[in-house]
């Protein structure tokens, strides 16, 4: 929890945008009071501490959390990816039910979360108009989905919204490989061939995932949690995946790369899936810090790689880079 929260606050729009919510909601009473009031007067009780060091205890937020989702009432480790996309989800909910709540075009729709951080934006091949909040404005980018029939060459495309883009990992990799797999040519056939509508049957067909809209803010997660069949469980992987500081996105639909940078990691440390501990590495007047808990120190940007991963299978290091945030260059204001 603490990892996200700090690189979220170290998100210069998304704080920005928080804070200005908090400007114009601090008398709502404790009736009204939810995830997003919570996470606002968090916010603000960092962003007005007179302290030149210091630690803030998240009380009520946490308690609010434990209220909203049961997941996080007890002991166990939980993941941070998934109170991420609880989170983001949670707050757009409550955006989208504000009374005020407009979007540009006059309309709204619930949004519909699934696993990866993916907001579906049709039903039916009909594209329903979402409702566009503050949090999608920082986060939200659009992935197409196209399927070529191999017998008529049609294509068909399905645009679907995402918050994050989770890809798979392989051993001694980069970043821009992972994206380049995301979005690397399948062949659907046999046991999964697709209906073309055109054909009116069952066809061979290639599928592709490119990326429409890039987001502001481009957050990745890397699939380090694997479950293994012959071990019956899940493993963790501890995989060297190198991820820049400076990031080109070429797997656009225009072909035209989008530039990002790095501004903060969140790192899982320990061996397994079912136990560890998250530090965060954020990036602010252009010092590297480095949380852990109530602790917090500088360090040199050379050393954002010692969180790679290990490019041997047994390491004595468990520090590896779990999710990344990359704020779009050419997003600055």
């Amino acid at each position: 929890m603490r990892g996200i929260v700090q690189a979220l606050y170290f998100c210069v729009p998304f704080r920005e945008q928080l804070l200005e919510y908090y400007a114009n909601n601090k008398n709502v009473g404790e009736a009204e009071e939810n995830l997003l009031t919570c996470l606002a007067d968090l916010f603000n009780q960092i962003n007005s501490s007179k302290k030149k060091t210091g630690v803030i205890a998240p009380k009520r937020f946490v308690q609010r959390v434990k209220k909203q989702n049961e997941l996080f009432r007890s002991y166990m480790h939980q993941d941070a990816h998934e109170f991420l996309n609880f989170m983001l989800n949670e707050l757009v909910d409550i955006l989208e039910k504000e009374p005020n709540a407009k979007d540009s075009l006059g309309t709204s729709s619930k949004s519909e979360n699934i696993a990866n951080g993916s907001i579906h934006l049709q039903s039916n091949g009909v594209q329903k108009e979402p409702q566009i909040t503050w949090v999608h404005k920082s986060f939200q980018g659009i992935l197409t989905n196209e399927t070529r029939c191999l017998r008529c060459e049609t294509v068909t495309a399905r645009d679907e919204t995402f918050f994050d883009l989770s890809v798979d990992i392989e051993q001694n990799s980069s970043i821009t490989s992972c994206l380049k797999n995301f979005s690397s040519t399948e062949t659907l056939n046999a046991e999964d061939k697709f209906f073309c509508d055109k054909c009116c049957s069952l066809q061979e067909a290639q599928k592709r995932m490119k990326i429409k809209k890039p987001p502001k803010v481009l957050v990745i997660h890397l699939k380090r949690f694997k479950y293994i069949e012959q071990l019956g469980r899940y493993k963790k992987l501890s995989y060297r995946v190198v991820f820049p500081l400076e990031l080109k996105l070429s797997n656009t639909v225009e072909n035209a790369d989008a530039e990002y940078s790095l501004f903060a990691v969140v790192v899982h440390v320990g061996s397994g899936p079912n136990h560890g501990h998250y530090i965060s590495l954020v990036k602010s007047h252009n010092h590297w810090l480095l949380f852990d808990d109530e602790n917090v120190d500088m360090f040199d940007e050379s050393a954002v790689q010692t969180f790679f991963g290990s490019a041997q299978e047994y390491s004595s290091n468990t520090d590896h880079g779990y999710i990344l945030f990359y704020e779009n260059l050419g997003g600055r204001s």
